[in-house]
């Protein structure tokens, strides 16, 4: 429990998988067990976490099923079917963990996320009721132009590679969904568009995202590594 109120997670794991050559990338195998299993492990094992919903393509409803079951894991309440957007995803997920006070979202294809960063995440959102994991960017960063010319570097040390979780007050977090009209890349310019205020924490490079099966050998071998 955190401040007195329960906790809520929504995985999103509704993804097409478009770039992974054809295999789904919730389920590919990395170290023996499917990726979605090594996602939800962190949130099943983590004493803040409360509820889990679960939010798969209506395809993957099966088996997400027998997953949960497969591995026991007990704090999953709901396994619902993600839309066409990730918004309407999230907003399926959000359903289901309505009676919690505060939400973590996470991208199902982060396998490899620090369990630290659940508590980190809740207590910096407890200042100002939103917080999202991040890291600075690596790389040098241009703007260009619809023909593909340079015009102009960015400032790299004004700006960072967001990741999830990303963790929100509830009611926050459901205003956001319900008043922007708008298709956003992730849930906290929802509530940026609000004008509420979101605060950064400490997300790791490690946590990165399965998007092509060049990420899934990387995984295997940052697993190896022990992270």
């Amino acid at each position: 429990m955190f401040l007195n109120e329960k906790v809520g997670a929504v995985i999103v794991a509704a993804g097409q998988s478009r770039r992974m050559g054809g295999q789904d990338k919730i389920f590919a195998r990395l170290s023996g067990k499917p990726v979605l299993a090594h996602t939800l492990s962190v949130f099943q094992q983590s004493p803040e976490i409360d509820d889990i919903a679960l939010v798969v393509s209506e395809h993957n409803l099966k088996k997400a099923k027998e997953l949960v079951k497969e591995y026991n894991f007990s704090k999953v309440i709901a396994i619902c079917h993600g839309g066409e957007l990730r918004q309407d995803s999230v907003s399926s997920g959000l359903t289901a963990v309505c009676d919690c006070g505060w939400v973590l979202i996470h991208d199902g294809a982060r396998p490899l996320l620090d369990p630290v960063s659940i508590p980190e995440g809740l207590e910096a959102a407890k200042l100002c009721g939103s917080a999202v994991a991040a890291v600075p960017l690596k790389d040098t960063v241009k703007e260009i132009s619809p023909e593909g010319l340079v015009e102009k570097t960015l400032p790299r040390e004004k700006l960072i590679s967001v990741q999830t979780p990303q963790v929100f007050r509830a009611d926050i977090i459901q205003k956001a969904y319900r008043r922007v009209g708008i298709t956003a890349t992730d849930d906290a310019q929802l509530v940026e568009k609000l004008k509420l205020p979101v605060k950064i924490f400490s997300g790791a490079y490690a946590n990165i995202k399965i998007t092509t099966p060049e990420d899934l050998l990387m995984a295997e071998i940052l697993l190896k590594k022990g992270r």
